[in-house]
């Protein structure tokens, strides 16, 4: 039996408007999901780290106040740690050039304002099947 998919839900940056996140984290836990919450005002060495420590298949990153910026230097500091397997997700107020820019960076979804709690659970799921199917297999 295969253990649950494992998300990070987190804030990078300096945006403090935790709301949404903590109500995505909630439906994810709802879902089925193993979820790890952190406080807002992480920086990206400690998401790196955390996501390592924690063995997550996806990390959601919320942003409401252009930290979102950020996450292009998060999916770099994840491929150096050899961690490229991990999906990432963004949700909250994104403009439509940015979403261009972070899915060329490798985020794998955008989230919008009145997305589902039912659509951001299947797509967070089926991306943490695919990163377990990418992860680097230990011996």
């Amino acid at each position: 039996m295969q253990s649950p998919p494992r998300v990070l839900i987190t804030k990078i940056g300096l945006d403090g408007h935790d709301r949404g996140s903590r109500v995505v984290a909630a439906a994810l836990r709802d879902a089925g999901m193993e979820v790890i919450y952190t406080p807002p005002w992480q920086d990206i060495d400690a998401v790196v780290r955390l996501a390592q420590d924690e063995d997550v298949d996806v990390i959601g990153i919320s942003s409401l106040a252009t930290d979102h910026v950020l996450v292009p230097n998060l999916m770099a500091a994840l491929k150096a740690e050899g961690l490229q397997h991990i999906r990432v997700v963004v949700g909250g107020i994104v403009p439509e050039t940015d979403e261009r820019d972070l899915l060329s960076a490798g985020v794998s979804h955008v989230f919008h304002p009145g997305s589902s709690m039912q659509d951001i659970s299947e797509q967070v799921s089926v991306l943490a099947r695919s990163a377990r199917d990418e992860a680097p297999q230990i011996i």
